[in-house]
């Protein structure tokens, strides 16, 4: 049986989609799963540092000031967003709060692992903020996450509050790093054999089916 590591942060729109998309790979390959939470933001901190220049242009480019061409390929950014949102059924707006800390709702993954409610607090913590807009660093709308899919949220908020899972949440990201990652969401075949980003699922799916893999 084939092995799936899917490395994900909820702050990332192409996350979202990839997590969404991924359901069916995983189905039809009948791959086994690793659900990896990390922070990306420490991801990008150690080795893709210049996200955050891109980032600022982006911003900079929706807005008034933005060059020409950093408008077009702003403007293309979201509309390229929306037909992937429209393709898949998801609701995924510009939240007011980009990018957001969501280190508790990451470590709220690794609570939600335990009582085997990891899929379902990730799509909820997804929807609430690409969705819903809401800002998901805030504990009440974590609260609220957590009384939607059936687990306390006080017990939830003494746990990612604590060093356990704070460290096991930095284990996860400090791996990814050590093994060549980059950002989210990404995806390894087999232990060894990496994939990046929600446009690589078709040749995530043929890794897992048997299929000839390149090399990282």
């Amino acid at each position: 049986m084939a092995r799936l590591e899917f490395f994900f942060d909820c702050s990332s729109p192409w996350t979202y989609l990839a997590f969404h998309r991924v359901q069916a790979v995983i189905q039809d390959t009948a791959a086994a799963v690793e659900w990896r939470p990390i922070l990306v933001g420490g991801v990008f901190n150690a080795v893709n540092q210049e996200l955050y220049e891109q980032r600022s242009r982006m911003a900079q480019a929706l807005g008034a000031d933005g060059s020409s061409g950093a408008r077009r390929k702003a403007t293309y950014y979201v509309k390229d967003l929306a037909d992937w949102a429209r393709v898949t059924g998801l609701a995924i707006g510009q939240p007011p709060v980009f990018p957001v800390n969501s280190v508790r709702a990451m470590r709220g993954c690794l609570v939600a692992q335990e009582h085997d409610r990891l899929l379902p607090w990730a799509r909820a913590v997804f929807a609430a903020y690409w969705g819903e807009l809401k800002d998901i660093s805030q504990p009440e709308v974590l609260r609220d996450v957590a009384a939607r899919v059936s687990l306390d949220p006080d017990e939830l908020f003494a746990k990612i509050e604590s060093a356990p899972y704070k460290d096991m949440l930095r284990a996860n990201t400090d791996e990814l790093i050590a093994r060549g990652g980059f950002g989210s969401p990404t995806m390894f075949v087999d232990g060894d054999d990496m994939y990046f980003g929600n446009d690589r699922l078709e040749l995530v799916r043929a890794a897992l089916a048997g299929g000839e893999r390149g090399t990282t």
